[in-house]
């Protein structure tokens, strides 16, 4: 049997989408297993073990032109089942007009007349997190392709990286001015799809200074090209000497360097589930969204939040004070990550 998934748009849902495609490779361990998603993700799934191959795609100028070029590439190696984990209509008519004979998907967007196995929404679906909405849909599957849903519980969100990843990784770090001898941290003061989610630059400046003086840590910054200007923000009111990685690292390296740091701390931002995901103890600051649905998943996670009477809100940008992110004080955060890193050293 020959599967492809389509894969979600935003690196955090990507890496939500990891319990699902492990449970996916367990009730089917014969099967073709192929993913099919946008470019940058190969970055995250490069060393997974729980498919065969990434099929990319980049979005170009025109959607018919991309939808066409998709299908065009699909269509020659006759998968069997398209699964489709994001609800948009374009991820549909790929899988129809590839020729796909089974396809599965909810029924949103006005598609299900492209579907051949329509999923209703479910009824949790803003209680639960996020993952159990794609773990809902391979549970469909079996139901269809097996007969009843399978007694499995593969629902780990871990993420392999290569040990060679990891000594690039070092190499870039040690590069960049990093003294591998000291406890490295990583922060992400970015997010690149709503600045409610933003933790104050001076608090992360704030932050910067007690992990550097009080702890003689290596403070480094990941993000996009994007989140430069925030990065900048924070080094120009911080004292310490940080080393700033914004926007110099494609997404695989990013990755590694995630599974080799001692700790990332960061907003509810897409590099804290991939943190997560690589085994790295990670601390988020939530503000404005909901961290019961997508909070990063894993053992050595922890979120902190002020539970305001306006959050979770969902807004982009905050209307009145942004209370829920101005009112957790750089020392509340420091003294979690304290005790993270404590931990993590009785672990060893």
């Amino acid at each position: 049997m020959r599967i492809i998934v389509r894969g979600t748009n935003w690196i955090g849902d990507a890496v939500m989408t990891i319990p699902a495609l492990r449970r996916l490779r367990a009730s089917f361990p014969a099967a073709s297993i192929s993913l099919h998603t946008r470019n940058w993700a190969e970055g995250i799934f490069r060393d997974a073990d729980f498919i065969d191959e990434i099929i990319g795609f980049d979005k170009g100028a025109s959607k018919v032109a991309s939808i066409l070029e998709q299908a065009r590439i699909l269509k020659p190696q006759q998968f069997d089942l398209a699964v489709l984990f994001p609800n948009s209509f374009e991820s549909a008519l790929v899988a129809k007009l590839a020729g796909i004979p089974k396809r599965l998907g909810y029924a949103t967007q006005k598609r299900s007349f492209l579907l051949t196995d329509k999923v209703g929404i479910p009824d949790w679906k803003n209680e639960r997190h996020e993952s159990n909405y794609y773990l809902n849909l391979v549970g469909q599957v079996e139901e269809i392709l097996l007969g009843s849903e399978l007694e499995v519980t593969p629902d780990s969100s871990s993420l392999p990286v290569a040990e060679s990843r990891r000594s690039a990784a070092n190499e870039i770090l040690a590069e960049a001015g990093v003294d591998l001898s000291r406890p490295t941290i990583a922060l992400g003061a970015g997010s690149t799809n709503s600045l409610a989610k933003r933790w104050p630059a001076e608090y992360f400046a704030r932050l910067c200074d007690l992990l550097s003086g009080d702890l003689n840590a290596n403070v480094l910054l990941l993000g996009s090209k994007e989140e430069r200007s925030v990065a900048n923000e924070v080094i120009e009111q911080s004292r310490s000497n940080i080393s700033d990685l914004s926007g110099k690292t494609d997404l695989a390296e990013a990755t590694a360097i995630l599974n080799v740091v001692d700790l990332f701390i960061s907003n509810d931002m897409g590099l804290a589930h991939i943190a997560a995901a690589v085994g790295t103890p990670t601390l988020v600051i939530f503000g404005p969204t909901n961290h019961i649905t997508t909070r990063p998943l894993g053992e050595n996670v922890e979120v902190i939040r002020e539970p305001v009477e306006c959050s979770p809100c969902m807004l982009r940008e905050c209307p009145i004070d942004h209370r829920c992110m101005t009112r957790i004080s750089p020392e509340r955060v420091f003294e979690s990550a304290v005790k993270m890193l404590e931990m993590q050293s009785v672990g060893k």
